[in-house]
């Protein structure tokens, strides 16, 4: 059942027009004019493809992701700007017809929904890795990033917005279409279905799957290296100061977490995306991009 205006009084008409939907999809607005676009977007066999839904540990992803993929020295890439190596597909900058001049291999992210993504990737045309988060905790870190975000300007309470979550009236849509569409493709030669917790639980296994996915010769010396380096990359993310959002003896992820872990009402059922295990994880790690 669609959420009312009622049940979210924080500024719902400024807020409800950031959006546009899509072939029944909120997409956000500067999808607009571009999804055929997309659709039609020309891939290439050697792509490499990072797909999330928004806030699943993408920056995390893709910084393992550049190093596997391109034999980067963990030294090096700490004085790069790694979001320009991974252009966003859907994002207005660079915009497409620039992501479809750059040099081979490409790197590209999106957050779109899988029946949105290039057909060309549906076919086969090339690799596909994609990270799910367990949403209990995506939606505190999607909260804290709604409400920094000045074009979004979010003003309602944590409750408020864990219903719009639930009833699908943020940004690239439901999180459970999202991703049940990819774990129904996750036995496809070209897709690496990868979940955010795992990183946590065994980051070593995560990147020999990676190199084993992206075919790259690799090492034990590299692969000890990039290891020591995203686990550095993860403890610098836990230890980031978390965002202002509240004022209390906890920091906001904290007090967010305990919100959500007494409102059961809340909690989605994980069942149908083999993500069961995946219980609400420690608050320490709920800031994560």
């Amino acid at each position: 059942m669609a959420e009312s205006e009622a049940e979210t009084p924080s500024t719902p008409v400024e807020f409800e027009s950031k959006y546009f939907e899509y072939n029944g999809i909120r997409l956000p607005p500067f999808c607009r004019g571009k999804m055929e676009e997309i659709a039609d977007f020309p891939v290439r066999e050697n792509d490499i493809w990072i797909v999330t839904y928004p806030k699943s540990g993408t920056s995390l992803l893709q910084e393992i992701v550049y190093l596997v993929s391109q034999g980067a020295d963990p030294d090096e890439i700490g004085l790069m700007n790694i979001d320009e190596q991974l252009p966003v597909l859907e994002y207005p900058q660079p915009g497409l017809d620039i992501i479809k001049e750059l040099t081979s291999p490409r790197l590209i992210k999106s957050h779109l929904p899988y029946r949105f993504l290039p057909t060309d990737l549906h076919n086969g045309e090339s690799k596909v890795i994609y990270m799910a988060r367990n949403p209990k905790d995506l939606v505190v870190s999607y909260y804290q990033f709604h409400r920094s975000l000045r074009t979004m300007s979010y003003r309602g309470t944590f409750q408020e917005f864990c219903r719009r979550f639930m009833n699908d009236r943020l940004g690239y849509g439901s999180w459970f279409d999202h991703v049940h569409e990819f774990w129904d493709h996750r036995l496809d030669s070209n897709v690496l279905f990868l979940k955010y917790e795992d990183m946590h639980k065994d980051l070593g296994t995560m990147v020999e799957q990676l190199v084993r996915f992206l075919g790259v010769p690799y090492d034990k010396a590299q692969l000890e290296s990039t290891v020591e380096h995203c686990h550095q990359l993860i403890d610098q993310c836990c230890n980031a100061e978390a965002l202002p959002i509240g004022r209390g003896e906890y920091p906001a992820p904290y007090k967010l977490w305990l919100i959500l872990q007494s409102h059961p009402e809340l909690h989605p059922d994980l069942s149908a995306f083999g993500l069961q295990h995946c219980a609400a994880t420690s608050p320490t790690i709920l800031h994560h991009t």
